[in-house]
């Protein structure tokens, strides 16, 4: 049974999905206080799944503490409240669930882009003071005015969509979206600098990263229309509060409107707190019954397909697999471990490794397979945990280069994986593998050697000159200790030969002594494959 903490207030439907699978207790906890790391890491180490939104923060001392931990749920997008590399080193699935507050998030910046245009909040409370400003409070109309969107990305689109029908222009800057997906929403694509310079209103919808930190600053302000308008439905690190503060000061920006804050909740000292200009919504882009409802569905059902069936969907540091693309790739997810695990037994030293995807293999989301390799890989030689999610991680640690090649020829089969160890002078550098009729894996080369071998249990590898009574020699001696063969596979070239030897149970270390003392044997090793 497995054990999965719902937290931050998340709608019930997220209780009900988990508890219906019948594998999985839940325990909700919306207790402010254990949403501090310090307290939380005194309850998550007996957990096996986590569902939060963006109170709880998810630290290393929680992730440090979380032994058992193997999925952290976001309902909702944003995930600024984890520490993603700590997850990731920890072997810890983090999935978000995009998409599901995307209209609401949408129409939240549509109702700011309307108040700020008309004053809405001011008029508010200006009546609530019993004052009648009409003249002070005149706005501006939508109709022929351009927006300028940053970031046009789901939520940029339908703001897109729905300013278009507000008869607005729209134009978009967005280095990842191509002139014809923009040409597409009607949305004229431009350099950023041309966005600031035709702007009457600039909506930013971009994620939080090391480029999108300040990139409202003084400096992009001033390259900014006069009179502009902003609107910040994003991240809140996007924007530098000062300098806009400075800006609306100086009047070059007429006003804005902040659903999002660097500090939330902000320190109530700010100076752009009280500017009547700048209106403000406690982060609420996501706040509607519909989105919460969503979001929380969307997550419990994630972690619900994770935990029971190994299926990964909106994970943010491991590439999602829907089941039917887990059901293509499961022969080959098995066989590429097998393939890094035997490399990393035979060899037992740090490498770059080469990972190469050949015929109809190469078509199919192949990153997950170059997770399996290094999993399998690393295992051989580190007493960490090791699993799909971390590999590449503790690999950059070690140092070990990866890469990877892609090629639609089939060659002789088709479908080939081939894991090469880059100045490899000794032993093996390349193992080859390939599945037959999409469900029977097989090695099919090692080194230099062709051969037709199934990975799976103990097994002996055995390089040796290929001269007569070899294959006898190892026969007895194994025989001799009670160890029995299940498969042998022989394969040779020129004057080499490489055995694969499937037994049923473990050579002791005096067995394997005992079959390196044979003539012509060149090395013999015992791998363990699962």
């Amino acid at each position: 049974m497995f054990k999965v903490m719902i937290r931050d207030n998340m709608a019930p439907i997220a209780k009900q999905i988990l508890e219906a699978s019948g594998k999985i207790e839940v325990i909700v906890d919306n207790d402010l206080k254990t949403s501090k790391p310090d307290e939380l890491s005194k309850l998550i180490g007996k957990f096996h799944g986590l569902a939060i939104r963006s109170t709880t923060r998810i630290d290393e001392s929680v992730l440090s503490a979380a032994r058992q931990l193997k999925v952290i749920g976001r309902a909702g997008v944003g995930i600024d409240n984890i520490d993603i590399p700590a997850a990731t080193k920890q072997g810890i699935v983090v999935m978000n669930a995009p998409g599901g507050n995307t209209i609401t998030t949408a129409e939240h910046t549509v109702s700011l882009l309307l108040a700020l245009a008309r004053n809405i909040p001011q008029g508010t409370a200006s009546i609530r003071e019993g004052k009648w400003e009409r003249k002070r409070l005149s706005g501006i109309e939508l109709t022929g005015k351009t927006l300028g969107i940053i970031g046009l990305g789901n939520i940029g689109r339908v703001v897109a969509d729905r300013a278009k029908g507000l008869k607005m222009n729209v134009i978009a800057a967005d280095p990842y979206v191509s002139k014809d997906a923009a040409r597409g929403l009607d949305v004229e694509l431009v350099p950023m600098e041309e966005l600031f310079s035709h702007s009457d209103f600039i909506s930013l919808h971009v994620p939080r990263l090391k480029e999108t930190t300040n990139m409202i600053n003084k400096t992009t302000i001033r390259a900014m229309k006069p009179d502009v308008r902003i609107i910040n439905c994003s991240r809140g690190d996007v924007v530098n509060l000062e300098d806009l503060y400075q800006a609306i000061l100086s009047g070059h920006v007429a006003g804005a409107a902040l659903d999002v804050l660097p500090t939330e909740p902000p320190d109530p000292t700010l100076p752009i707190l009280q500017h009547p200009n700048v209106i403000f919504t406690p982060h609420l882009g996501a706040s509607t019954d519909e989105a919460q409802i969503k979001v929380a569905q969307m997550i419990a059902q994630q972690i619900t397909a994770y935990l029971i069936d190994g299926i990964i969907t909106n994970a943010v540091n491991f590439p999602s697999l829907s089941v039917e693309a887990m059901n293509q790739l499961r022969p080959h997810f098995d066989l590429a471990e097998k393939m890094g695990s035997l490399m990393g037994q035979l060899i037992n030293k740090i490498h770059d490794v080469t990972i190469s995807y050949s015929g109809e293999v190469s078509m199919l989301d192949t990153r997950p397979l170059t997770h399996a390799v290094l999993k399998g890989f690393l295992s051989a030689f580190t007493d960490q945990p090791i699993n799909y999610v971390n590999a590449p991680a503790l690999a950059n640690e070690k140092g070990i280069q990866v890469n990877e090649t892609k090629s639609q020829a089939k060659d002789d089969f088709t479908s080939l994986m081939r894991v090469r160890l880059e100045g490899l002078t000794e032993g093996p550098e390349e193992i080859w593998g390939t599945v037959y009729e999409k469900k029977y894996p097989r090695l099919v080369r090692i080194g230099e050697i062709y051969l037709d071998a199934i990975p799976e249990g103990s097994m002996i590898v055995i390089q040796n000159f290929d001269k007569p009574g070899v294959i006898g020699n190892v026969g007895t001696t194994l025989g001799r200790h009670n160890i029995n063969i299940a498969r042998f596979q022989l394969g040779r070239r020129g004057d080499r030969a490489i055995c694969l030897v499937n037994i049923d149970s473990s050579a002791h270390e005096a067995v394997i002594s005992e079959l390196e003392s044979l003539p012509n044997i060149i090395s013999v090793r015992q791998v363990h494959l699962s």
